[in-house]
């Protein structure tokens, strides 16, 4: 089992690629035995943040511990450690039996682990060769070597990327086993309702540096609601600027969809004045909660 407290920190870690920008300042710390989002657009810093965390290149300035403890320093960590790389590349010559019995070899492994058992709850051709397995099955056989030996910190890359949703579902699973089990999870992805289904906390990376890190819970509590609105006649364009609580994201022709925090009433009661034809509400999810931050975000750049 993992030790109690941080089982991931990071100071200051900055990564230059020459005049190019990866990372700057990160500065964030994951619990052991919690379930971190790390989550961004492509290009915003993901992978180059797990490349470091892993010791696969070498920050410009900063540095992060692993339990408590420097990967460049000290390798016995990496044992520790299920890592699935986003740009997943496998030995295609060898089936996905012996490529598990080969990552068996490098942990010290006396067997294979629960290898085997995942690749059956995963429907992986386990003794097919890599080259002849489809996008999908090939993910499958790199969670079934991340989780295989039950290491005390998964590092996920983009996990579910061509996997179907039953497969997801899966994936979910062991994920949620892993943390009951005490394990540590790091979920790298731009896919917000993937990280919805299992994560405590998240932290959203723009453009190489963190927007934010919060609780799940915390993002949900002070979400708004989504509310579409489709009239007889599209309303005057100021019509509804007034209103407390309520804020216009966009419109189509005589549709309009509004953000909502707090009560309706006020909304209602603006909608009231004109012939409403249609009227569809539902709350905010991750997805809703990112875009807004990061519409926030570009307005004060531009600003």
């Amino acid at each position: 089992m993992p030790e109690a407290g941080t089982a991931i920190r990071a100071l200051g870690l900055t990564k230059l690629y020459g005049a190019e920008r990866g990372v700057l300042e990160l500065d964030f710390a994951v619990a052991a035995g919690e379930v971190f989002g790390f989550l961004g657009p492509n290009g915003a810093g993901k992978t180059t943040t797990i490349r470091l965390l892993l010791d696969l290149i070498r920050p410009t300035r900063g540095r992060v511990e692993v339990f408590g403890r420097d990967p460049r320093r000290d390798v016995t960590v990496r044992r520790r450690i299920g890592y699935l790389p986003g740009d997943l590349r496998l030995y295609e010559r060898l089936t996905a039996r012996e490529l598990c019995a080969y990552f068996a070899r490098l942990r010290g492994l006396r067997g294979p682990g629960r290898a085997e058992a995942l690749a059956a709850r995963l429907e992986l051709p386990f003794d097919r060769p890599i080259a002849s397995l489809s996008k999908g099955n090939r993910q499958k056989a790199g969670l079934v070597q991340a989780f295989m030996h039950e290491p005390d910190l998964l590092v996920l890359d983009e996990p579910t990327a061509g996997l179907d949703p039953l497969v997801q579902q899966t994936f979910y699973e062991l994920v949620a086993e892993a943390r009951r089990a005490g394990a540590t999870v790091f979920l790298s992805s731009h896919v917000l309702p993937e990280v919805q289904h299992v994560a405590d906390r998240v932290a959203l990376i723009r453009e190489g540096r963190l927007v934010l890190t919060a609780a799940v819970d915390e993002l949900r509590a002070r979400a708004f609601s989504r509310v579409e609105v489709t009239f007889a006649a599209a309303p005057p364009a100021a019509a509804f600027a007034r209103v407390a609580g309520a804020r216009e994201l966009e419109r189509h022709g005589q549709t309009v969809l509004f953000a909502l925090q707090g009560e309706a009433d006020p909304l209602i009661k603006a909608l009231a004045r004109f012939r409403v034809v249609a009227l569809d509400s539902h709350e905010a999810d991750l997805e809703d909660i990112f875009l807004d931050l990061y519409r926030g975000a570009e307005a004060r750049d531009a600003a």
